[in-house]
Parts: C-alpha cells; sequence; structure tokens
C-alpha cells in the first residue's frame, strides 16, 4: 500500500518535530489537485474529478466544508473514541465520503482526529500523520476516505465522526453548510438520520444539502490498498 511508506517518514517526522523539524504544520487544503470546476448538464450539476491523491483515491475539489483543527482535543468522543499515541490497527476499515452544496462539491481536510498533525509531501499531495495521538477515525488525505483504525471491532456511525470533529450533522446542517440533506450510502437514498449511517467497509457516503441533487459517483478501492 503506497501510504504504508509515508506513515514511517511521518513517524520520523514526528520525531524530528521537537527538535525543530519544519514538516510539521497545521492542515492545508493545498495539494497537487487540478483546479476545482463544475459543468451543468440538463439543470443537474457535476463536479469535476480531482488528481489521484497520496492513497491513489481522487482528491475532493472546492473549499473545505471546515478546518480539521476544530477536532475535539482530550476525552473519549461521545463515550466510544479515544485518541491514542500511535494507530490502532485490530480493526482497520476505509470509507469515502462525498458532500456536495446546493449541487457544488465540498472537500473533507486532510488530518481531521490527528492532534499535532505532521505532513510529508508526496508527488500527489499531502498525506498527514499526527505527532500527538490518533483519534480512531480520522483523514490522511483530501481525498474523501475516513479511516477507521479501532482496537476492537464495531460500527462506528457518521454522527459520532462529525462529533470528533467537532461539527454539525443533521438533517438540515452538514458542517458549515445548511440546507436540506439528502443522503446516498453506496448509491442507494438514505432514509433515516444521516448520523446514523454506519461507518462499514468500503462504503460510499454522498451527502447533497439543497438543489440540485448530484447523481451518485461511486470511486473505485481497486488497486489503492485501502
Amino acid at each position: 500500500m503506497r501510504h504504508r511508506p509515508i506513515l514511517a517518514a511521518l513517524l520520523g517526522a514526528a520525531l524530528l518535530a521537537g527538535c525543530g523539524s519544519s514538516s510539521s504544520s497545521s492542515p492545508s487544503s493545498t495539494t497537487t489537485s487540478t483546479a476545482a470546476s463544475t459543468t451543468s448538464t440538463g439543470g443537474t450539476t457535476t463536479a469535476a474529478a480531482g488528481s489521484p491523491g497520496p492513497e491513489t483515491i481522487p482528491l475532493e475539489q472546492g473549499p473545505e466544508l471546515a478546518p480539521a483543527s476544530t477536532t475535539s482535543p482530550g476525552n473519549k468522543i461521545d463515550g466510544v473514541i479515544e485518541c491514542a499515541p500511535l494507530e490502532q490497527l485490530a480493526y482497520h476499515i476505509h470509507i469515502h465520503l462525498q458532500v456536495y452544496d446546493h449541487g457544488a462539491p465540498r472537500s473533507l481536510p486532510a488530518a481531521i482526529g490527528l492532534l499535532g498533525p505532521v505532513y510529508e509531501n508526496t508527488p500527489y499531495g499531502r498525506f498527514y500523520g499526527a505527532q500527538k495521538c490518533y483519534y480512531w477515525l480520522h483523514t490522511h488525505a483530501s481525498d474523501g476516505i475516513i479511516h477507521v483504525e479501532s482496537p476492537t471491532k464495531r460500527i462506528y456511525t457518521l454522527g459520532i465522526f462529525f462529533d470528533e470533529w467537532r461539527q454539525s450533522l443533521s438533517s438540515t446542517q452538514v458542517a458549515s453548510v445548511s440546507g436540506k440533506v439528502t443522503a446516498f450510502v453506496n448509491g442507494k437514498p438514505w432514509t433515516k438520520s444521516p448520523r446514523d449511517i454506519p461507518l462499514e467497509p468500503h462504503f460510499q457516503i454522498q451527502l447533497d444539502v439543497g438543489r440540485p441533487i448530484v447523481p451518485f459517483k461511486p470511486i473505485s478501492f481497486a488497486g489503492s490498498g485501502l
């Protein structure tokens, strides 16, 4: 998997951070991705695809939903999520989340759930690790991939992820974006609260805030190692 050597490099960078390493940084949306653009066809707005990121998944386009730095520090989240010095790999799965704001793409920032974020510049954009600790739900790149890295196997929810991020998620709000929320899971409409969407292996979640509703666009995990 492409991201594992990067993680090793990040661990080395974290060790050097206390000695003034220049590789540590707060999260940033700057990557080597293509510029965001949208086109309108038949009254439906669709998003242009980004270039592949460090996890081989296309980088998401559009402004960040909210800063990654709002991640809640310190205590357990919802009584179940903790922040550990190292990644917990007993249960390790990946989910993709894409959000549209009235038809325009918004990006999920890298380094959600990483306290003391540190990044490695790669030919595919920045890949983040943590100097202080990793919450069990986090993002390494701005490609919409949520990593669940837990010491035990259990089903977490999208609501818990947003609580950890300290951002709102409801039927009328997704982080900084307001409006009626239409949710899809693996291309099928989700009729319950978006907070209840389970984070299961390779689930692909799309949240449309307001209108128009963007046709579901699956990604491919093939060859990514995720």
